[in-house]
């Protein structure tokens, strides 16, 4: 290990022989098997196991599932001729639960190998593997694994198997050619837009593939004859390019290796007269040179070693390959082990997959200039706006420099947890001799005191029994002193070992990073233009300045060589290298850039794929427990990049996670390495929506609604509203228009809840980062700050407004944009508030927009009104957050305030004789301020009338019910929540996609499980050449438990299911329905008592949050009897 050691660290000096590389594929496509291959050509494991050891998966539960959960690292060496170089290898996992790990591997990659199964060809997975590829402008080279299955489970002869692997190549190209196609018309989308406002022209005709045809894609695609794709079986041991068999028959056929090299994949065959290569083979029916060059042999070798077992056969073909194979594994009872002690020789894959890598992958000095700016440019700030010394950094990147005078750039994708005994620096090493010999002294000495302590100790006992009065106790307690001292020590070394030490899994961009070296470390939201203008001129970590927002300084305590479940200790790493960091626990969450300059602008965020949605609540059995448990979730915070920690308002710690994999990987990892405490965990708390819809048009029994139903629900609906609250303070209109008095009866307000159309709750809700900018910059304006908002973000929230407008047509939508009050839960959620009052004219929600502060119009106005205007919002952010149906936030509701009146409660001199006689509702309405009234504010908010009501405790009603800003609070959130029942309510459901791959003897099975479980499919394809089937469909989230195992169960595991997080979709039945027409009663009965999906969702959650549920309770249940006996 050594010897490997000292020539990593000589290779990490060369950046133009480094190659940094993920491995990327749909969940059990053989990536880690791959992984293995190559390990085992660098003699880190044997090629025996290479494929059962899966080295790269370190974890039981990863061994015992046999998937990868997370992605880990190795550095292996490789010589090509003359040229050495280093591989940094990552294993990402393929599972959908765990794609943030594959989203951290790919951010430190400059290279991708993307794995696809020869057999199930392109999945969901790869599909979303290559997107992430692309997004983070990394070149991939593709492997078609598993080539085995075709000759020994589909049985495909050579001649389909070649048709078979050419449509898995064209449908990996369709994946890239799509993604390539969208970026170069978003290009000229801009480009055209910036032209359009340069010069103003008339009528344009849009030529759309224009910009096609000037794009280069020829470095885009994958095909054989460019050397980018390798055919192989990994758990076999062999691979191969065309390359390879390109030299091969050029030396036996005499033809030019170029030459073979573009005819070998295609339509070309050979003409054994002529010895010549010819086009046409399919038109003429001769075979492909592909099929007879290459796929014949390998089928005939699969022929007679594992098929026929022909051993005069197997004794031929290994003469004349050259190959030599042991005796044992010749007479081996396992044909595999005899094909693959031949393939490996012949066609080792790591010689055919590292060769390709090191051709066709780039180096980190070869990284893109596009790359790096997408990098820099953070948020919506633009590269080209950064500061001068900012844009100064990209020449670092491209250099990749690592010379003393560098800026040290570094990313952190993620931290993750490691033994602290596993660290190189705690191993064990062998002893050398005079070692043994030292220990062996030092017990000698150490026993021979203590048998003279042990003797003293005793006669010292005998001497306190003979005189008990003389007080010689000196020696036994310091005796015990020293033994509870050694306690302690013993009690704090436990601790210790317990301890999981945190390593930050990194890649160095520029610069070179030493032990022990200062930098800083730059937050998310870190503007370097301010950090510049903050910090002195030249001043690195060292003398870091504290008072800069979103910058830290911390230590690089010790790098390490990631060598998949080892660490090696570095003193230094170079430039492009991946490498592991100690020290960073206490300044790094999950995920950051450290750097040495802090003109350095912090990276783009990753871009995760899967939404954490499955939560549970977590307690400790033990209550005494509870701080190691949070302890623990804090560690598991810190080591799962896509898990989040959270304490709900209820108290309850709760942990969201991905998926159910995730779910119980993260449980393991709490109870048996952070916490190390038994935990019980609750059910997964499934969110839910609530939400209204427009009155329906037919009932339950697909009958027209009739005029006297409608009237008799308002009326139900009126009758449960009044029954709650005295109908003098409520009132409610039969067209769903809410009226509410404050319990002082000095301020109304009409609420009218409508449901939003679809298409904005969904632009609603993927705007939320934009909305909260935009929340931000109006609250600065109204404390009267300077705005800073960048152009980019401007434009894109004008681009918001212009889509809510197109949006929102109609006549009961006219200038309801402009009208927006606030949105909410937490003043950017899906639901809107709209100002209807009339004459109150407030400032636009999008007044950052003109830049223009209106202070100057209406100044007055707004700040009079601001105190009442923040208690309606309030009211209403209180609303939206917990629905009236089973308290959930709202989603896709917009209420409209129609009028809102203060009652003056007298002037400043009447006060006395106001609050002396209880003054009549009557007197209060004709002093009626219609809109908002800024006499009344200052009345209401007046101290001098709230201390005089503390003097004397005989005032009047108006001061009994706290200030009035409270009250508001309160009757806006009543009034909402009463206009929201006014109208029908629906619960909203999360919903996954569900991608389903199953072969036709179990689709029915497939779709009885999706049937039970309220599932509905979407689309089935046939996968062509194999009998496979791809279902797409949806499953509510609430339904998806044990999904997975069920589906495995009652399929014998030939199907396996993917869910993603999707969309949130309305239950469609009415939680309070009851059967009120004729045709109702007959067709449900009196009682209703079929299952109604959306109450059984509402009422578990109703008594999960352990609110008041409405259930038929049997008290005295008899057992029915028959009068005649049973015989």
């Amino acid at each position: 290990m050594g010897l490997r050691l000292e020539k990593i660290i000589a290779l990490q000096r060369n950046p133009a022989n480094t190659r940094n590389l993920c491995i990327l594929a749909h969940v059990d496509h053989g990536k880690t098997t791959l992984a293995d291959c190559l390990v085992a050509s660098n003699g880190i494991i044997s090629s025996r196991l290479a494929g059962k050891l899966r080295y790269l998966d370190s974890r039981e539960d990863e061994q015992i599932r046999g998937i990868t959960m997370k992605s880990s690292a190795i550095s292996l060496h490789y010589s090509n001729g003359d040229q050495e170089y280093l591989l940094n290898l990552i294993d990402s996992p393929g599972h959908v639960d765990f794609s943030s790990e594959v989203s951290t591997a790919v951010r430190l990659c400059d290279g991708a190998i993307v794995v696809v199964d020869a057999v199930e060809g392109v999945c969901p997975q790869t599909q979303v593997v290559l997107r992430q590829a692309w997004l983070e402008n990394i070149r991939p080279v593709l492997v078609i694994n598993k080539i085995d299955r075709l000759i020994m489970e589909l049985k495909l002869t050579s001649q389909e198997a070649y048709g078979h692997l050419q449509k898995i190549l064209e449908q990996v190209n369709a994946v890239t050619g799509a993604l390539f196609t969208s970026k170069v018309l978003e290009e000229r989308a801009e480009k055209d837009e910036e032209k359009e406002n340069e010069t103003p022209s008339g009528d344009q005709v849009y030529d759309w593939s224009a910009g096609l045809e000037e794009a280069d894609d020829s470095q885009l695609y994958f095909s054989p004859d460019q050397g980018n794709v390798v055919f192989a079986s990994a758990i076999d041991g062999w691979g191969f390019s065309i390359q390879q068999f390109a030299h091969i028959y050029s030396q036996r056929m005499g033809i030019k290796a170029e030459v073979l090299l573009k005819t070998l994949w295609g339509d070309f065959y050979l003409n054994a007269k002529a010895k010549k290569i010819m086009k046409g083979a399919q038109a003429k029916g001769k075979k492909q040179l592909f099929v007879q060059l290459v796929l014949d042999n390998i089928w005939s070798l699969y022929d007679a070693v594992v098929i026929r077992r022909d051993k005069e056969k197997v004794e031929k073909v290994v003469t004349s390959l050259g190959v030599k194979v042991m005796a044992r594994d010749s007479r081996h009872s396992d044909p595999k082990v005899l094909l693959s002690a031949i393939c490996s020789q012949w066609l080792p894959v790591s010689q055919a997959v590292l060769l390709m890598v090191c051709e066709k992958l780039p180096s980190p000095l070869d990284m893109m200039a596009e790359r790096v700016e997408k990098l820099m440019s953070v948020g919506a700030r633009r590269f080209d706006l950064l500061p001068e010394q900012t844009q100064g950094l990209k020449r670092a990147f491209l250099q990749c420099s690592s010379e003393e005078n560098a800026p040290v750039i570094i990313f952190v994708s993620k931290m993750f947890a490691v033994d602290t005994k596993a660290l190189p620096q705690n191993r064990q090493r062998p002893l050398t001799q005079e070692e043994i010999a030292q220990r062996r002294e030092l017990a000698r000495q150490r026993h021979a005191g203590r048998m003279a302590a042990d003797q003293t100790a005793a006669e010292s006992h005998t001497d306190l029994a003979q005189s008990r009065s003389t007080p010689q106790d000196g020696q036994p307690a310091g005796l015990s002193g020293a033994k509870m001292e050694s306690l302690t020590l013993k009690d704090s070394k436990e601790e210790e070992e317990q301890k999981e030490t945190f390593i930050a899994f990194a890649r160095i961009y520029s610069g070179v990073v030493k032990k022990g070296q200062r930098v800083f470390v730059l937050g998310p939201k870190y503007d370097p233009a301010r950090g510049l203008n903050m910090l002195p001129e030249g001043c690195s970590a060292a003398d870091c300045a504290p008072e800069v927002p979103h910058l830290s300084c911390c230590s690089v305590e010790s790098l390490y060589l990631l060598m998949g479940r080892e660490l090696e200790e570095l003193e230094e790493v170079p430039a492009g290298n991946v490498l592991g960091i100690g020290g960073l626990e206490e300044c790094v969450l999950k995920s950051a850039t450290l750097s040495t300059s802090p003109a350095c602008p912090p990276f783009t965020p990753l871009n995760f794929e899967a939404t954490p949605i499955v939560r549970v609540a977590i307690e400790p059995k033990h209550p005494s427990e509870m701080p190691k448990l949070v302890r623990g979730m804090r560690l598991l915070n810190q080591a799962d990049p896509c898990a989040e920690v959270l304490i709900q308002e209820t108290g309850e710690h709760v942990l969201v996670t991905a998926g159910e994999v995730h779910l119980q990987r993260c449980l393991d990892d709490l109870q048996d390495r952070f916490a190390k405490i038994d935990i019980s965990a609750s059910k997964p708390i499934i969110p839910f929506r609530e939400t209204v819809v427009r009155p329906p048009k037919v009932d339950m029994v697909n009958e027209e609604m009739g005029k006297q139903q409608k009237v008799a629900i308002i009326h139900q609906v009126k009758e449960e509203a009044s029954q709650g609250r005295s109908s003098d303070t409520l009132h409610v209109d039969p067209s769903g228009l809410i009226t509410l008095t404050t319990p002082n009866r000095l301020a109304t307000v009409s609420v009218r809840a409508m449901p939003l159309p679809q298409e904005v709750t969904r632009l609603l809700e993927s705007n939320t980062e934009l909305i909260r900018t935009l929340e931000q910059a109006n609250m600065s304006l109204r404390e009267g700050k300077s705005l800073d908002i960048s152009l980019r973000t401007l434009e894109a929230i004008a681009g918001l407004k212009a889509e809510l407008e197109s949006l929102l047509q109609g006549r009961k939508w006219r200038n309801a944009v402009e009208r927006i009050w606030a949105f909410g839960p937490r003043r950017y959620g899906p639901n809107i508030l709209l100002n209807n009052v009339e004459g109150y004219q407030r400032p636009s929600v999008w007044q950052c927009l003109d830049r223009r502060d209106k202070a100057d119009e209406t100044g007055a106005q707004s700040t009079a009104i601001r105190d009442f205007d923040n208690s309606v919002v309030s009211g209403f952010q209180l609303a939206t957050l917990s629905g009236p149906m089973c308290e959930e936030p709202l989603m896709g509701v917009c209420f409209s305030v129609e009028r809102w009146d203060i009652q003056s409660s007298g002037l400043p001199q009447h006060q006395d004789s106001l609050e002396e006689d209880p003054v009549s509702p009557e007197v209060l309405t004709d002093r009626k301020v219609e809109g908002s009234s800024k006499t009344s504010l200052q009345e209401e908010g007046m101290p001098a009338g709230l201390t005089q009501a503390r003097h004397r405790p005989e005032a009047a009603s108006a001061d009994c019910y706290g200030p009035v800003s409270g009250q508001l609070i309160a009757a806006m959130k009543e009034a909402c929540r009463h206009a929201f029942q006014a109208q029908p309510q629906r619960l909203m459901a999360a919903m996954y996609t569900c991608e389903i791959m199953a072969t036709a003897e179990v689709l029915g099975r497939v779709y009885g499980v999706l049937g039970k479980r309220e599932g509905r499919v979407l689309q089935e394809d046939m996968k062509e050449g194999t009998d496979v089937f791809s279902i797409k469909a949806v499953l509510p989230v609430a339904e998806s438990f044990g999904f997975a195992d069920e589906i495995r169960k009652r399929t014998s595991g030939l199907a396996s299911p993917q869910l993603i997080f999707s969309h949130w979709e309305v239950i469609s039945s009415d939680p309070y329905w009851v059967p009120t027409t004729e045709e109702e009663y007959l067709h449900f009965g009196e009682k209703a008592d079929s299952a109604n999906q959306a109450l059984k969702y509402m009422n578990a959650v109703r008594r999960r949050k352990g609110l008041y549920v409405e259930e038929k309770i049997v008290e005295h249940a008899e057992k029915q009897r028959t009068l005649s006996k049973n015989k």
